[in-house]
């Protein structure tokens, strides 16, 4: 089980695969695919300042259509607990984001290179 960024998320519903690593199409090839729900809101957040356009319940149901992706139903009270140890990042959705991932030490699939510095699991 691996979990995606928004980035990526938004990278593979426009299609733009070749933006992805070899590493990163593997990973996503050989497992099952989640999200945090954070992702799901940061995917409306970014639609409602117009860098994307369409909205985050279009994209999550379209991509679980082509590529199975799910949202992750782990407790919340749970992924806020991991979420209080990370000193390394002020940004919430981060915090959730790699949270979720790291509450069953699972890999997180980004290019944040701060998160790549600071969660071992984190892979690009």
């Amino acid at each position: 089980m691996i979990y995606l960024d928004t980035h990526i998320v938004v990278w593979l519903y426009a299609g733009q695969i070749e933006r992805l690593s070899e590493y990163a199409k593997e990973l996503i090839n050989d497992h099952e695919i989640f999200i945090s729900p954070a992702v799901r809101l940061e995917l409306q957040y970014l639609f409602e300042i117009k860098r994307i356009t369409y909205e985050a319940n279009d994209i999550v149901f379209d991509l679980f259509n082509k590529i199975g992706l799910k949202v992750c139903n782990k407790s919340f009270n749970t992924i806020i607990s991991v979420a209080l140890d990370f000193f390394w990042t002020r940004d919430p959705f981060d915090r959730i984001i790699v949270s979720n991932a790291a509450a069953n030490r699972n890999i997180l699939l980004t290019k944040d290179k701060n998160i790549l510095k600071n969660y071992e699991k984190a892979k690009w």
